[in-house]
């Protein structure tokens, strides 16, 4: 059995992907890489089956209509035979020192006695016209190359939270929590990282700057026009997200840390949400935002109170187009601060 399966969630790639894959190959057989075509329709399949055919033991090409970033990463969870997971996406790549620092630190971590759930290591955003990269760094919420649990946190800061790119699970949690995430939607790397927290109880962070996540294509999803040309798609995660809190509330917060965490991440998505809305201030769009909130309202009267009227819910839902502006001017503040798009 492999260590570590790794999903790359392909969609005409072939101008970048080779990058990150040679990336991915160091770990030798150690790993598995899981090239998924979503259905590309330039180079991208050949170059899969190319990989495939030159390291039959290590990578494995996966064709598949398109279906969207979450399908691909479906197919990764499904196919994976190795003890733990990672995606890393196609335009993205690893550092080698790193890599093998975490190949070596699960390898020792699979022959303990304690199961380990959920590895977490810093990653680097790699914006094109930057000098400096920004480090997400998680040394002060986790103790640091220990086995830890909830109780163990140290805090869980507003606006700081786990991404898709720091995390490694237990294949089997995944595939066992019954993670499926929705086809032909952007953004669900949220649901990623969030549903399957309930079933985690065992965690190890390394402090190594392990994954490069770039950012500078016009057409990637974070960028902000994109993302305000996707809006609807934004809204449909933010949703699912507060139906899966409310729906598994009870054991959400049978640990108080794993409670606080969810809820902050839950609240900052939705704020994301919100702020995007009101970038284009269209009578279109404060319908969606007021009807985005009616949603949470009837889910759960409660929650609802909770983000609407909490400290920083009372500069994000600022009423009326002075308060809009505000807030936008916050927004682009902490754009200014945290580095994103």
């Amino acid at each position: 059995m492999k260590l570590l399966s790794i999903a790359v969630p392909c969609y005409n790639s072939e101008s970048y992907m080779e990058k990150c894959i040679d990336s991915l190959l160091v770990g030798g057989e150690d790993v598995e890489i899981l090239i998924v075509d979503d259905g590309s329709k330039d180079r991208t399949a050949e170059i899969a089956d190319a990989y495939a055919a030159k390291y039959p033991t290590i990578c494995k090409a996966i064709h598949k209509p398109n279906g969207g970033h979450g399908s691909a990463v479906n197919a990764g969870i499904e196919n994976a035979t190795g003890l733990f997971f990672k995606v890393v996406d196609s335009d993205d790549w690893v550092k080698e020192i790193a890599y093998r620092k975490i190949l070596s630190t699960l390898a020792e971590l699979a022959g303990g006695e304690t199961q380990l759930d959920l590895l977490i290591s810093n990653f680097v955003y790699n914006k094109v016209g930057e000098k400096r990269h920004k480090v997400m760094r998680y040394n002060r919420m986790f103790p640091i190359e220990q086995l830890f649990t909830w109780k163990d946190v140290k805090r869980t800061p507003k606006g700081h939270y786990l991404l898709m790119h720091s995390v490694i699970f237990r294949t089997k949690l995944l595939q066992q929590c019954g993670l499926k995430l929705p086809e032909h939607t952007f953004y669900v790397d949220n649901i990623y990282v969030f549903n399957p927290l309930p079933f985690v109880k065992t965690m190890y962070y390394l402090d190594v700057n392990f994954y490069y996540y770039y950012i500078g294509r016009e057409d990637q999803s974070v960028n902000q026009k994109i993302m305000l040309s996707r809006i609807d798609q934004q809204i449909r995660v933010n949703k699912l997200m507060v139906d899966y809190y409310v729906e598994n509330y009870g054991m959400i917060r049978s640990q108080r840390e794993r409670h606080k965490y969810m809820f902050n991440y839950l609240e900052i998505i939705t704020a994301i949400s919100s702020v995007l809305l009101i970038t284009e201030d269209t009578p279109e769009n404060l319908a969606k935002r007021k009807e985005l909130l009616d949603y949470i309202k009837d889910k759960n009267f409660l929650l609802y109170l909770k983000i609407r009227y909490s400290i920083e819910g009372t500069y994000i839902y600022l009423p009326g187009k002075g308060g809009r502006k505000i807030t936008l001017a916050g927004y682009k503040l902490l754009q200014k601060i945290f580095h994103f798009n």
